[in-house]
């Protein structure tokens, strides 16, 4: 305690109130090929309808990818998605932009304030373009931006119905100034001009009224300065430079300036463009072609554990998207290897679509696919692809099935617990399928699950049922089961969190105890929930000798008993004569 100078009292709180904290273990994440949304950074995404909302519809190379999300998004309502584009020079992604001479790619908004806000092109240092789509791909192509700035044209302005009045003078500019000629404002709307968006073309997007042209212009403490305004609200656009200046007037273009510096300019007012409205066609945006490299790139954004917490990692359809080039189990071993060095999370993987889809040798191919990737008890493999209505193209695709085993360690975990198995008629009735593509027979199923692979199968009259609960791991062992595996994981993350307000404490009988007192409720409470037989936990002088102690070391040893899932069920059934007592024959077959 403090040290007093003087007699008095000194009071201090000392908090030993510290508990092992509930981990999430339900978070999804993935990695894929989208029409729209921002590329290369993880977006939190909570149902089908918040995936089209972020990503937009898919067409037929963005299905595999959408369709995975949403099948995961079926069971659970916490997903994690990247959205990975084309870096290469040649067939890099492109936003639209509204000048046909530049291509430019603003990956996601962090790129655009971090490097485009001010309107200058960071390897030039040009003002080049007056708008450009929010994210690279040919959807921005169906976009139009069209501007009224002032009130001279706004009767004659194709979108004035859509407005209650012209724009004029801002109350902000006008507090400031007194001058009702500033005219700072602006009125702006952004249209689906092809009707690639909505369906229907010249359908009107986003409307946005009173806009200011003046950098410091405010109301109700946030900024109406047009580009940042749609930086903070648009879903399609950003402004970049200002629009072209009319030659004829000496002062050029003032738009971004400040009220008291355009208060000071000649005729004391915001310059306009050649003309008071003005449409913007954005062209020039492209999809690019996908590279395993790129690939990897978005995968990586998870290896960052301590950024991204996840528990429920799917490759989906591995972002091929039609890309020959690339390979499923390149991609597939660089999930499981993310997973295997987080050592927080499983991987959930499939065969190549080749493997299952039109193969009569499908067993051997995904076996021989198995066999190609990563031996971890972090991965999961199953069987195949099933077939699904896909709404928005009106199609019946081939989609894998491993975004569907993930959601199905999502029904467990909100049934029953993680430690839980996924597999079976109980917990394991697969989602939005009307057929596999590999429907295995037993004796192919003793061949899949002999090598690790989580046989997918349809039982007439009991659905579509995952029935195999196997992991990846390469050789026998409590880790080679699914429900092990998450088990340990919840048991390593929590203690693990729980442990942390252990660190900078005297390494001594008390920190040892309070350890120890932490950690076995935690475990009698999981023990009580079926998730373990038994388990013992072991702090004190054995574990932590001198020597330990002097290394400014902390050992804490933690023995557990995981329960087990019923994998083979063994019925006899016996036949006795009338006259023979049952205690003379049980036990003896």
């Amino acid at each position: 305690m403090a040290f007093l100078v003087s007699p008095g009292v000194n009071t201090s709180e000392i908090d030993l109130t510290t508990s092992v904290p509930a981990v999430g273990t339900s978070t999804g994440a993935t990695v894929g090929l989208f029409r729209w949304g921002p590329a290369n950074t993880v977006v939190q995404v909570s149902s089908e309808s918040d995936l089209v909302e972020k990503f937009s519809t898919p067409d037929s190379n963005t299905a595999g990818s959408f369709l995975s999300a949403a099948n995961f998004l079926s069971y659970g309502n916490d997903l994690r998605v990247v959205r990975a584009i084309s870096s290469g020079f040649e067939t890099q992604s492109n936003n639209s932009t509204s000048n046909t001479s530049h291509d430019i790619t603003i990956k996601n908004d962090d790129e655009y304030f971090n490097s485009y806000i001010n309107g200058v092109e960071p390897t030039a240092g040009n003002t080049f373009v007056a708008f450009a789509a929010r994210y690279p791909g040919k959807l921005g192509n169906s976009l139009k931006v069209s501007v009224c700035s002032s009130d001279n044209d706004f009767n004659s302005w194709p979108y004035a119905p859509f407005f209650d009045a012209a724009p004029n003078t801002s109350n902000y500019a006008l507090a400031r100034t007194g001058n009702n000629y500033i005219k700072d404002e602006l009125h702006l709307v952004v249209v689906d001009a092809l009707g690639e968006i909505t369906g229907t073309a010249n359908t009107v997007l986003e409307r946005w009224s009173n806009l200011s042209k003046a950098g410091d212009a405010k109301e109700n403490g946030e900024s109406i300065f047009y580009r940042d305004y749609l930086y903070r609200n648009s879903r399609w656009i950003h402004a970049l430079g200002h629009p072209a200046a009319n030659a004829a007037v000496a002062n050029g273009n003032t738009w971004g300036v400040t009220v008291a510096t355009a208060n000071n300019r000649v005729g004391n007012t915001f310059f306009l463009p050649a003309f008071s409205t003005t449409t913007y066609t954005l062209v020039n945006g492209s999809d690019g072609i996908i590279t395993q490299a790129d690939m990897i790139q978005s995968i990586d954004l998870y290896l960052n554990k301590e950024k991204e917490d996840i528990s429920l990692l799917f490759a989906g359809d591995c972002g091929l998207g039609g890309n020959a080039a690339m390979s499923s189990a390149t991609i597939s071993n660089r999930y499981l290897t993310v997973a295997d060095t987080r050592k927080d999370c499983v991987a959930f993987v499939s065969p190549a679509k080749a493997n299952v889809v039109g193969n009569v040798a499908s067993v051997t191919a995904v076996t021989n696919f198995r066999n190609a990737l990563t031996s971890t008890s972090y991965g999961v493999m199953d069987s195949g692809y099933k077939k699904q209505y896909d709404k928005y193209n009106d199609a019946y695709p081939w989609i894998p099935l491993n975004a569907d085993i993930a959601g199905l360690c999502v029904r467990t975990d909100l049934q029953r617990d993680p430690w839980f198995s996924p597999a079976g008629l109980n917990r394991g009735q697969i989602r939005n399928i009307t057929q596999l593509a590999l429907n295995p027979t037993q004796s192919q199923r003793d061949a899949l699950y002999k090598a690790g692979v989580n046989p997918v199968v349809s039982f007439p009259g009991e659905g579509t049922v995952l029935f195999g609960d196997k992991t990846l791991q390469g050789r026998p062992s409590a880790f080679d089961r699914i429900n092990v595996r998450r088990l340990f994981i919840v048991l390593e993350k929590a203690i693990s969190a729980a442990a942390r307000s252990s660190l900078f404490e005297f390494n001594d009988e008390f920190t040892r105890s309070q350890f120890v007192g932490l950690v076995e409720p935690f475990l009698r409470d999981v023990q009580g929930r079926r998730g373990i037989f038994d388990f013992r936990v072991v702090c004190d002088e054995t574990n932590n000798t001198p020597a330990v102690i002097d290394r400014n070391e902390f050992v804490g040893d933690i023995y557990v008993k995981p329960a087990r899932s019923v994998n083979f069920i063994q019925l006899n059934f016996v036949a006795v004569r009338s006259g023979v007592a049952f205690d003379e024959i049980v036990g003896r077959f």
